[in-house]
């Protein structure tokens, strides 16, 4: 294990684990797929329920019509934003689709351009506005995405990480070369946000997507949207709802955008996620990414080197800087192998032409990952996992 190279003591971390109850009964290895919930989410959302169960409607103007821009605010401290410039969504195509409704998608610039490892919902959003006019351009890689932007792209929707690999993208000179011709990056952090820095305002995006089921410990149903500030002044979206507008209340028959981010709202917002997913924000804030990723750099590191020695496959990068917070790798039967491991409480995921996924968060023992692999190594041995081949797909 190559621990010299990592500052920080693991025990300091460790002292969490108790605030995360699914730690007492798993092996919990899948914070890249759904974070570990925090005890304090259960906290909020019994909150939640108290204010609709005692103070009814009052509770809207009591905090929750505000809450997909307090909570936003939250977040945007974790990835750099200044406030006012995050607002909580539904999901990921929710925040696309919005952006995507900005423009006009004409000739001469109307191309969009991306990689082909892009998660399938960001490329299915970005796809389907085709039928309004935009070109879409479909890369192999970062490389090639760097090459293919030209004067005639609007828009480059860009992963952090690469939800299958974890491999972590040029962002910085993808960002350089769209600025160079006026095109738009649209950051999607939902791989990284929590566990790989990130500072939205320092890489001058225009905007930046994710959501908090990850690393951030949030939980599903609440999404999110960065603008920057000088852009959101500039755009109207077309996907727009009454919580956009500038007197909502006033219940006027014309649109008239709200100042800032707060244009990019939608409807009536998912309360009780955004209560949730504070929550893990603020553990995140509280600990701070760069001491996660210092940590994170350190699992992983210990992760490749006992895949090396159980001579696995391994499909996620070798080399520190490039790699996010999960280690993939190809064992034989890998569908049947995670499907043993989830009975035996070691919880993980398997993606198609990757093999199984590893992530372990700020809250992870060496111990455990020791374990988990050394599971996945005498079922191998025993054939234990044979049993499991017709298990169905799942967690």
């Amino acid at each position: 294990m190559r621990s010299g190279v990592f500052n920080l003591h693991p025990v300091e971390l460790l002292d969490y684990r108790d605030r995360f109850p699914i730690l007492a009964s798993t092996t919990y290895l899948i914070n890249h797929s759904l974070g570990a919930m925090p005890a304090e989410a259960q906290v909020r959302l019994e909150q939640f329920a108290h204010e609709w169960a005692t103070r009814g409607a009052r509770a809207w103007g009591e905090g929750w019509w505000a809450s997909p821009v307090r909570v936003g605010d939250l977040l945007g401290r974790v990835i750099g934003a200044p406030a006012g410039s995050t607002v909580m969504h539904q999901n990921v195509t929710v925040a696309e689709a919005i952006v995507l409704s900005c423009f006009d998608l004409k000739p001469p610039r109307n191309r969009i351009v991306f990689e082909a490892g892009l998660f399938p919902s960001v490329r299915y959003v970005q796809q389907a506005w085709s039928r309004f006019g935009a070109e879409i351009v479909v890369c192999e890689d970062a490389e090639a995405v760097i090459e293919a932007i030209d004067e005639r792209t609007l828009l480059v929707p860009v992963s952090h990480v690469l939800y299958k690999t974890a491999e972590i993208q040029p962002t910085e000179r993808i960002v350089e070369r769209a600025h160079e011709v006026g095109a738009h990056v649209c950051l999607d952090a939902y791989q990284s946000a929590g566990a790989v820095p990130l500072d939205v305002t320092a890489l001058g995006i225009a905007f930046c997507v994710g959501g908090s089921v990850k690393w951030l410990c949030g939980g599903p149903g609440a999404g999110w949207l960065y603008v920057r500030p000088d852009l959101a002044e500039q755009l109207e979206p077309a996907f727009a709802g009454w919580q956009a507008h500038a007197r909502p209340f006033d219940f006027e028959p014309e649109m008239a955008p709200a100042a800032g981010a707060a244009r990019f709202l939608t409807g009536t917002p998912i309360v009780a996620a955004n209560y949730a997913a504070s929550a893990g924000y603020e553990i995140i804030e509280e600990i701070g990414v760069e001491r996660i990723r210092q940590n994170s750099m350190r699992q992983t590191a210990l992760l490749v080197d006992l895949v090396d020695s159980a001579g696995f496959e391994l499909t996620s990068p070798r080399e520190p800087e490039r790699r996010g917070g999960s280690v993939a790798f190809r064992v034989p039967d890998f569908k049947a192998v995670h499907a043993e491991l989830a009975r035996r409480e070691i919880i993980c995921d398997s993606r198609p032409d990757t093999g199984l996924r590893f992530g372990p968060h700020f809250f992870t023992t060496e111990d455990e990952i020791r374990f988990a692999v050394d599971q996945v190594v005498d079922m191998l041995a025993t054939g234990a996992h044979l049993q499991r081949e017709a298990a169905p797909a799942g967690y």
